[in-house]
Formats: C-alpha cells, sequence, structure tokens
C-alpha cells in the first residue's frame, strides 16, 4: 500500500481510537464517581441512594434503584457502542501500525520469527488472554476479589515478559493493552451487558431478577475500572522508548501498572475517607525512583566504550554511519517503501541536521536500541558506541 495512504488510514484510525476510548472511559469514570457519591442516609424505598448534581447551568438529581424500578421507562440509555468501537479502531490500528509492518514494529530482532509467526502469536496472545482472565473469575478465585486480582496482575506481568522475548519493546507493550483492551470489552460485551438485558427482562416479565448476574458485572466492571490507567498509558508509551526500550521494559511496565492502579484507588476511595491518600504522594515517589533505576547511568557497564571507539571519532565516521544506517527513513526523500516521509519529521541528509539531532539520535540508537526499526539496517555495537562517543566529545561536525 503507497505509504502516503497508510500513514492518513493510521491517523484517521488512531483518531477515532482516541475519540472513542474517550467516550468509554469518560462514562465508566462518571458512573463510578456517582456511584461513589450516592446519598445513601435514610434513602426512599426501593433505591439505594440518590445525588443532587450541577453542570452546565442546570441542576440533576438522580436515583439509584437497589436492583430496578417496579415498571420499565419509556427510554432506557445504554452503554456499550464506546466500549466496542473503541476495541475494533484498536484492532484496526494494530493490523495497519503493526500487522502490516510486521518486520518493522513487531518483531524483535534476533527472534528469528518469521513475520507470519509474529502476528499469529499476537493475535494468539489477544484470545488466549481473554479466556485465561474469564476462566479465572468463574473460578473459585472469583469469590476472592484481592487474590483473584493479584493472580491477573501476575499473569499480565508473565505476558509482557514472554511477548518481550520476541516482539520489539513497543510491540510487546502494544499487545499487553490489546489483551487488557480485549479483557475490557470482553467483560461489557459477555458479562455486564447481558445481566443487564437479564434484569431488564426480569422486569418486564414482572418477576423478581437474578441478583447474581448483577453482582457478577459489578466485579467485571470494577476490573474495568482499574485497567482503565495502565493501558492508558500503554496508548501513549511508544512516545517513550526510555520505557518500551530498556532492557527490562516488561518490569518498568509492571511498575508504572502498580502505580496508577494505587492513583486509581485513590480516586475510588476518597469519597468515603482519605485513608488511602497516601498513595498520590507514594505513586509519585515510586515514578521518581522509577526514572532513577531505570536511567542509562544505572546500567551494567554503562559508559564503557570498545576499545576500538575510544579514539576521538572522527564526524566523516559517523556521517557513513548514518547515511547507510538511517537515511534509508530519515531523508527527505526516504527509500524504504514503508515511509513516504521521514517519521517524525525527522531528517538526517545533512552535517547540520546530524547536529541538531545529536541528542535524539543517541537517545533512540544508543541508550535504547530501538533505531533502526527492528535494526533492519544491521547497525553494529561498535557502530552505536562511536556515536555515542561522538555525542559524548561535543558532537562537532566540523
Amino acid at each position: 500500500m503507497d505509504p502516503y495512504i497508510t500513514e492518513w488510514l493510521n491517523l484517521a484510525i488512531r483518531w477515532a481510537h482516541m475519540i472513542t476510548g474517550v467516550a468509554w472511559i469518560g462514562a465508566s469514570f462518571y458512573f463510578v464517581w456517582l456511584e461513589n457519591n450516592l446519598n445513601r442516609v435514610n434513602p426512599k424505598d426501593g433505591l439505594s441512594g440518590d445525588l443532587w448534581a450541577i453542570h452546565g447551568g442546570g441542576i440533576y438529581h438522580l436515583e439509584k434503584y437497589k436492583l430496578a424500578p417496579p415498571t420499565m421507562p419509556e427510554t432506557l440509555h445504554w452503554f456499550k457502542w464506546e466500549a466496542y468501537f473503541t476495541w475494533l479502531t484498536g484492532v484496526a490500528l494494530l493490523t495497519v501500525v503493526f500487522y502490516s509492518n510486521a518486520d518493522l514494529y513487531l518483531v524483535k530482532p534476533g527472534s528469528g520469527l518469521s513475520s507470519g509467526t509474529a502476528i499469529a502469536m499476537g493475535i494468539g496472545a489477544l484470545v488466549a488472554g481473554w479466556f485465561v482472565y474469564d476462566l479465572l473469575c468463574d473460578s473459585p478465585l472469583g469469590k476472592k476479589p484481592l487474590l483473584l486480582g493479584v493472580v491477573l496482575f501476575a499473569g499480565l506481568v508473565f505476558a509482557a515478559w514472554a511477548l518481550s522475548l520476541v516482539f520489539s519493546g513497543r510491540g510487546a507493550y502494544i499487545h499487553v493493552g490489546a489483551i487488557i483492551g480485549t479483557i475490557m470489552v470482553g467483560n461489557v460485551f459477555r458479562v455486564i451487558m447481558p445481566a443487564q438485558r437479564g434484569l431488564v427482562k426480569a422486569i418486564e416479565e414482572n418477576r423478581e431478577p437474578d441478583p447474581a448476574l448483577p453482582a457478577k458485572g459489578l466485579l467485571r466492571s470494577r476490573h474495568n475500572n482499574y485497567l482503565t490507567l495502565p493501558v492508558l498509558f500503554i496508548m501513549i508509551s511508544n512516545h517513550f522508548p526510555s520505557t518500551y526500550g530498556h532492557e527490562y521494559n516488561w518490569a518498568i511496565l509492571a511498575a508504572l501498572s502498580v502505580l496508577s492502579v494505587m492513583v486509581r484507588h485513590y480516586f475510588n476511595t476518597r469519597h468515603g475517607s482519605q485513608k488511602f491518600a497516601w498513595t498520590i504522594p507514594t505513586a509519585a515517589l515510586g515514578l521518581v525512583c522509577l526514572a532513577f533505576v531505570s536511567s542509562p547511568a544505572m546500567k551494567s557497564g554503562s559508559g564503557v566504550v570498545p576499545a576500538q571507539a575510544q579514539v576521538a571519532p572522527v564526524f566523516v565516521e559517523v556521517n557513513n554511519i548514518i547515511a547507510e544506517r538511517c537515511t534509508v527513513c530519515h531523508s527527505q526523500s526516504p527509500t524504504h517503501p514503508a515511509f513516504a516521509v521521514a517519521p517524525a519529521g525527522v531528517m538526517l541528509d545533512t552535517p547540520e541536521q546530524i547536529k541538531l539531532e545529536a541528542a535524539r539520535i543517541v537517545a533512540q540508537s544508543v541508550t535504547t536500541n530501538i533505531m533502526p526499526l527492528g535494526n533492519m539496517t544491521q547497525m553494529t555495537d561498535d557502530e552505536r558506541s562511536l556515536i555515542g562517543q561522538w555525542a559524548e566529545d561535543g558532537a562537532q561536525i566540523q
């Protein structure tokens, strides 16, 4: 496919994914807030609580029934399409970006995987993720929410580790996010919506609704709520190679997920008390500590340059490396068929452009080794060290 068309297709799908995702997450956050802020003191008969709110110049009065109203209202608003379209656009984006260019974005250099095998493994991970999760929730663990949460988290960490062995950092991250997204939309489609339909049908048939179905839906809804912030980070993680490009990228993802769950827990519980207020500064401190321990300076052997690179490198050598390894994509006229224009607008055709982008070159090709994409141009460790030494010596081009 023409790379220009691919870029606009990427933009259109990504934009739709963001819009529907905002709608889904916004509705989820609002209803969690609503549930947590209901006035449950002496509720009216049949109600579990109510709430008064003002917004946009109007005053609203909302009531929640213990189970259901005696008769169904004429108009009942359902919340499902936001979830479905977020997942569908996400899968479309996964296909356009990662599956159509698997050699570039998905396969880990040196893994020996073919594009077809890698794609099959990615799809298999999504399917397996949902079925394993669903089985665990329906097992006796489902009656022990905290233990279930720990087991589910361990499973996702294992998936991140396993995927990082065969996928690029970006590919591993995005598939963990896709597994989480599949679990979340599966909860809506397979559990939450059927529970709601069962509730409505019972009311229409004038019989007592089964409270087990809403309870099951509530558990899955709670999971969706706590999974939201981790998946939001994964959605933006491709902008931060210091996370997915790290040697222990799976551990960084696990740590960031724990910190985000802590933040979410505070916002879920602050209506009742401030006893979890400590989670906010703890999460902030944890983020600082994570940035410190994952920094390049903490890597074993950091700053050690091979003997052949100890001599102050001449810019002409660096220029030749970049011309051979980088400008296939990062040029005014890329020669790689996947790109019509230079990715992120970074062009390295002239010495002045190379010097201007020196910090980014080092970050992408020396510190994290995520460039060239899939190491398709076979940049060597000695070449990376040479570039790093050149930048450390002042990135001189004269």
